[in-house]
């Protein structure tokens, strides 16, 4: 964590933030965030970030204290006194102190600066493995602070060598703990549509394919496909290369997806050049 955060309404020194013990955040974890990165001090994506975090707030009735410009020159400012040139910002907002200890109330504002943990070169290279669970994150289209089951089962994919887990249901896949998925086959990109969130990545990812096909994915397709990669804010998009015991396709990162995270790139280089620009 960087040396300074907003909270109770301020910026202040980070190690001075505190919550109140009985917040529903905490006892009950009730509560969003969202968290994307600075290239060169530059928020990358930041509207989108910022659309998906007040959305989650009026789904899950909770009342942010800032609005959108509010929020965004605190980020600004925030990413200015921690020299934020290439790290992580994370807003959370709790569900509050409320009579019966369950239903949400004005809850707690926090925005943090942080290191960021980029996956190594070699991830890339060779690309990556996931294990499969049958879950589905409740109410998957928010993103909130309830990370039970993947931090819990992380123990077990970390022995098997794995990046991270793939839910599923009913036969039907939905996403990582933290990623959104894609599969190939035959050329054609696709990528479920149901039990998601909107990631921002995934988003910017069907910008550059617009031909992505948006709808449900079996189990037995993702084994199937000839290329399989995640996305998310830190591993932009990673492929993957096995699943439990299953290799994808010839087992290595595929041609398509290495062309993907080459334009995404290129994407993110024209963002920073754009918003430095207008600075």
């Amino acid at each position: 964590m960087k040396t300074y955060c907003f909270a109770k309404d301020r910026i202040r020194e980070s190690k001075t933030a505190t919550i109140h013990p009985m917040d529903i955040g905490l006892i009950r974890g009730y509560g969003i965030f969202d968290f994307f990165r600075t290239a060169h001090y530059v928020p990358l994506f930041l509207q989108d970030y910022l659309n998906r975090f007040i959305r989650s707030a009026e789904k899950m009735h909770l009342p942010l204290p800032l609005d959108r410009a509010g929020l965004e020159d605190v980020i600004l400012e925030l990413v200015s006194k921690n020299e934020l040139e290439n790290g992580g910002i994370r807003m959370l907002l709790t569900g509050g102190i409320s009579d019966n200890h369950f239903s949400p109330n004005t809850g707690s504002l926090f925005i943090f600066c942080e290191a960021l943990d980029f996956p190594p070169m070699s991830k890339y290279e060779t690309g990556v493995k996931l294990v499969s669970a049958e879950h589905v994150r409740a109410v998957a289209d928010i993103k909130t602070t309830n990370y039970a089951f993947p931090v819990w089962h992380s123990a077990n994919w970390k022995k098997e060598g794995a990046e991270d887990l793939i839910y599923h249901q009913n036969g039907f896949i939905s996403e990582s703990s933290r990623s959104n998925i894609f599969i190939i086959k035959d050329g054609k990109i696709a990528t479920p549509d149901q039990n998601v969130l909107h990631g921002i990545t995934r988003m910017r990812t069907l910008e550059l394919a617009p031909e992505t096909e948006i709808r449900p994915i079996t189990f037995e397709e993702l084994l199937n496909a000839d290329e399989v990669f995640m996305t998310s804010t830190t591993k932009k998009i990673l492929p993957v290369t096995k699943i439990d015991n299953y290799a994808i396709g010839e087992g290595k990162p595929g041609k398509k997806t290495l062309a993907l995270l080459k334009d995404f790139l290129e994407m993110e280089k024209k963002v920073v050049g754009a918003m430095s620009e207008n600075k």
